[in-house]
């Protein structure tokens, strides 16, 4: 997808702050890296820093070119990627192609793959990606001790571990 035109704002640090609006229906998560790198995701319950605002590094202004724009829908594939997938209705079974049920832990193993291979700087934002996805998808709750485990191994503390991971739980519970 290509992003349209739209309000863009400079940061003191040098950063953007792309604006897109969304459907009133669809709920957009606020997040930190879950998207790439370096990206951070402001949506339902986040805030957003206009220009005018002054900080101790500088000023927030419109990038050239876009300070008459309105903010413009965001594109349906990146709306696809920002928002989560609805949970699996209860008792639905992922199937291999074989079209044997697939065993709980054998669905996660490539979550905790993921938070074991974290390094400093994304543990925490990997290992809550991946528990949401855990959540998500209905083994959550299966998957919490082999993602603390995880987790330990990449430095976190199990009290860390945890916290996240009861975060990622609340996110996906829905209302």
């Amino acid at each position: 997808f290509t992003l349209p035109e739209t309000v863009v704002i400079l940061t003191p640090s040098g950063g953007r702050h792309i604006w897109l609006t969304g459907p009133p229906n669809v709920v957009v998560p606020n997040s930190a890296g879950r998207l790439a790198p370096g990206i951070d995701v402001r949506g339902a319950g986040g805030y957003l820093v206009g220009p005018g605002s002054v900080t101790a590094r500088g000023a927030y202004r419109p990038a050239p070119g876009t300070a008459d724009l309105a903010p413009a829908p965001c594109p349906r594939a990146l709306l696809r990627l920002l928002t989560p997938p609805a949970p699996p209705a209860r008792g639905q079974h992922h199937r291999h192609r074989s079209g044997a049920a697939e065993e709980q832990p054998a669905r996660g193993h490539g979550l905790v793959r993921f938070v074991r291979a974290a390094h400093a700087g994304q543990r925490n934002t990997r290992l809550f990606w991946a528990a949401c996805r855990a959540y998500e998808h209905g083994f959550g709750e299966t998957l919490t001790e082999p993602l603390v485990d995880a987790a330990l191994h990449t430095g976190l503390t199990e009290q860390e571990a945890r916290a996240t991971i009861a975060s990622a739980a609340r996110l996906t519970a829905g209302p």
